[in-house]
């Protein structure tokens, strides 16, 4: 089953617990939706009307880690600690993963000292054993460790969650690259109508110079027949 169809099944279930459940007995399903160590995309989650309401209550903290989850770093988690609940240990893993994926889509070439910055590793062992194992070997991106040049070279990387906003970019992106596309197609026809102008115009151009070759042939021959 690859992870395509896994991440569909989970988040399914997730999306079902968390729709039969109100207020704190949500919590539980948070913790566990962002502990569980195949789950990669939380949008749907999130887009819950139950989870949604719990904003601006005393729950709103187990929101804000979902969103952390749907969207951030290991980094961000670090500058907003103080106002979310503790991480456990599978949870750390997940957005150190998570990390990753979001590192993978701005580059394809990863240097070691980014990567060990922003997951908070202390040696190449240490990362490199992290990427194998814990992002390659699960699915979620595929590449190179290059030691000589001590970077990661990513040939695949899974999708995040779009941010609020992000869709709308990436339509725009779509449409500018489909205008282009379209003055594209258009140019070129336009140089094959010009090409097979010219190929017309040289078709007649070379019968004209046959004729007239032919016409020189025939006066020639015509004086070489001449009686004198």
């Amino acid at each position: 089953m690859d992870i395509e169809q896994k991440q569909a099944e989970h988040i399914d279930f997730f999306v079902k617990q968390a729709s039969a459940l109100k207020g704190s007995a949500l919590t539980s399903v948070i913790v566990e939706a962002t502990s569980h160590p195949s789950l990669f995309a939380f949008s749907e989650i999130l887009s819950v009307p139950s989870v949604l309401e719990l904003g601006g209550n005393e729950n709103s903290v187990y929101l804000d880690l979902l969103r952390l989850f749907a969207h951030g770093t290991w980094s961000d988690y670090k500058s907003i600690a103080g106002r979310l609940p503790q991480l456990a240990s599978a949870q750390a893993l997940k957005l150190k993963q998570l990390t990753v994926l979001t590192l993978a889509d701005t580059s394809k070439e990863l240097p070691y000292d980014q990567l060990m910055q922003e997951l908070d590793v202390t040696n190449v062992r240490e990362l490199e054993d992290f990427l194998i194992n814990e992002c390659m070997y699960v699915g979620i991106v595929r590449g190179k460790l290059d030691q000589l040049k001590r970077c990661f070279e990513v040939q695949f990387a899974a999708g995040r969650d779009l941010r609020p906003g992000q869709l709308g970019n990436m339509l725009q992106t779509l449409t500018d690259w489909l205008t282009t596309s379209d003055n594209l197609l258009v140019s070129i026809q336009e140089k094959i109508k010009w090409a097979d102008t010219m190929s017309e115009s040289d078709r007649k151009h070379r019968k004209e110079v046959e004729e007239r070759v032919d016409e020189v042939k025939k006066s020639l021959s015509l004086k070489c027949t001449r009686p004198y």
